[in-house]
């Protein structure tokens, strides 16, 4: 097999090894321990060397967020580098996100070193280096990734790197993690040499078991009223095609709950929208088809004696405690797989079922119909309200993004009022309930897509969850021109909405000013994104808002220069 030699330091030929295998970037953030790093990066630059592109990121929340944006926007995992214990303490919040939604990152920290004496060149150097060791650094974090190692000698390397990107992109995907010692890194690795192409690969994808498929089709098929729910699909933007031609042969619809990723065009005529709760009882088979969690047990659910049958990768959803939703039926298989396989295994039960199929068709068609002219009526009603409805902001965003711009979702954008009609168009990362992505996705997505409009979405909380200096600082510096909305309503509204819930006659709701639920004086976000010498605007009035999303799109097409603009809008 072919090999590739380098001189020099253990860094030098770890990064020699991440860039042949295909990784693009290095979202650092640096510390003490990245002395062998940072000279490994200026030597190759000095002799032209190919490595991981360094990307300086102020903070790890935003440098993995970049991470993950990167990896939806390409398919490929990238590296994210922290500080120690502390960096990695800090990247934990959406590292959690990335690994429930089964995001594939390198995430690598330094470990402080270990050496107070002797000859090695990357020895102890400064007090923080006593209090910064920890017995088991991985430890913090070991939950949240599908393997975690140490990385020994230079002997080592090339297994270690290979592994955890293979692990990483086996499925069920999800971040690895790889702990470098900073006297390793520093160590001479004079005579390195590595196979290239790499002879380990990530393990082929689980594909369904076809009699399992032949079940599923003969219970879809002898249903009256069946219904997909999803969130996921999409994740593959191949599965949006395949989604579409197995509802649109059975005329089966599809509802998506909460959804992370373009799951269907919005026109198409089994697209029902996103209100899942509303059809569960008329459901009598349900095909729950890369979702954890498709309906709220305590608040709906389908009739006690609907089948459920559950698509995915893992479809139990194994990595989660507790999750007892019914499943007659689960099948393992990623969906490009599993998809056309079910519409292949229903194609021949077509003809015995044709009326049925006709007249539920026409029936949805009736219902689509209805559905869309709610959803006209609660636009036209919300349009000139004050503060500014979501539908309006959101209808707003649609008129300017075109079919190609990528939208994330961390904010109360309404998919009923935006038209996606291209898988990969929009992405809500925040699988683990971590706040603060937004932005620092939106960046990812805009480095690997540099020529696409990206919009990032974000609720006031979660804006400033975002770590918002750094991501302007990022935008700014790696000129990435992305367009932030943030939907100010000047509170929690989650936390509002979910303490009315469990307490709905309760002090709090009568009160109608929860404690911990609303930030009060409201903050001029629009001045952050200043400090990075972005364009920013404040909106109150409806009619105004269509004119600012013009003055920002002047901002970053012309002007080339990121854009945020605060919009007062009403809360829950």
């Amino acid at each position: 097999m072919p090999k590739k030699s380098i001189a020099g330091t253990v860094a030098d030929a770890y990064l020699a090894v991440l860039a042949d295998r295909g990784v693009d970037c290095l979202f650092a953030n640096a510390g003490t321990d990245f002395a062998p790093l940072i000279e490994a990066l200026a030597k190759a630059e000095a002799e032209g060397l190919k490595t991981p592109r360094p990307v300086t990121v102020p903070h790890e929340n935003v440098a993995v967020s970049m991470a993950i944006g990167y990896y939806l926007a390409t398919g490929r995992p990238q590296l994210v580098m922290v500080h120690v214990n502390v960096g990695t303490a800090n990247s934990i919040c959406a590292l959690m996100n990335a690994w429930r939604g089964n995001v594939p990152i390198l995430m690598s920290a330094g470990r402080t070193p270990y050496s107070e004496e002797g000859g090695l060149p990357a020895k102890r150097s400064g007090e923080i280096h006593w209090p910064q060791e920890m017995r088991d650094q991985g430890a913090m974090l070991r939950e949240f990734v599908k393997w975690d190692y140490e990385l020994p000698n230079a002997e080592t390397l090339e297994v270690a790197v290979d592994r955890a990107l293979n692990m990483a992109m086996s499925e069920p995907k999800g971040p690895v993690y790889l702990t470098l010692p900073r006297e390793v890194l520093a160590a001479p690795a004079n005579g390195f040499e590595f196979q290239s192409p790499s002879r380990r690969r990530a393990a082929s994808q689980p594909f369904p078991d076809p009699r399992a498929i032949d079940e599923a089709a003969e219970m879809i098929a002898r249903a009256k009223n069946p219904l997909i729910i999803t969130s996921s699909a999409g994740r593959d933007p191949g599965d949006m095609a395949r989604l579409e031609a197995l509802a649109e042969l059975f005329a089966i619809p599809v509802s998506q709950r909460k959804p992370r990723y373009v799951a269907m065009s919005s026109g198409h005529p089994m697209n029902m929208g996103y209100d899942t709760d509303a059809m569960l009882k008329t459901a009598d088979l349900i095909v729950v088809a890369e979702c954890d969690v498709p309906w709220i047990p305590g608040k709906v659910a389908p009739n006690a004696d609907t089948p459920i049958i559950h698509l995915g990768v893992d479809p139990l959803f194994g990595n989660y405690p507790i999750r007892g939703f019914a499943a007659d039926l689960a099948i393992t298989g990623v969906l490009s797989a599993t998809l056309p396989a079910l519409t292949h295994a229903l194609e021949t039960r077509v003809s015995g079922n044709r009326d049925q199929i006709e007249a539920r068709r026409a029936r949805l068609a009736n219902a689509w119909k209805i559905q869309r002219g709610r959803w006209a009526e609660a636009l036209e009603k919300g349009k000139a309200s004050t503060p500014l409805s979501a539908a309006w902001i959101t209808h707003c965003l649609d008129q300017i993004k075109g079919e190609d711009a990528v939208v994330i979702k961390e904010s109360p954008l309404m998919f009923e009022h935006m038209r996606f009609t291209k898988p990969g168009t929009m992405f809500s990362a925040g699988a683990a309930g971590g706040l603060g992505w937004g932005l620092g996705t939106a960046l990812g997505v805009k480095a690997a897509r540099p020529d696409s409009l990206v919009i990032a979405t974000c609720g006031d909380g979660a804006y400033m969850f975002g770590n918002p200096l750094p991501a302007h600082y990022v935008a700014a510096a790696e000129k990435l021109p992305i367009l932030t909305v943030v939907f100010n309503n000047a509170m929690w509204g989650a936390v509002k909405r979910n303490t009315r819930e469990v307490y709905p006659d309760g002090y709090a709701a009568k009160s109608n000013r929860e404690p911990l639920t609303y930030f009060d004086p409201a903050l001029k976000f629009e001045k952050a994104v200043e400090a990075a010498d972005g364009y920013g605007e404040r909106v109150e009035d409806p009619a105004k808002l269509p004119a600012a999303i013009e003055r920002a799109m002047k901002a970053i097409e012309v002007e080339k220069r990121q854009a945020l603009l605060n919009v007062v809008c009403r809360g829950p």
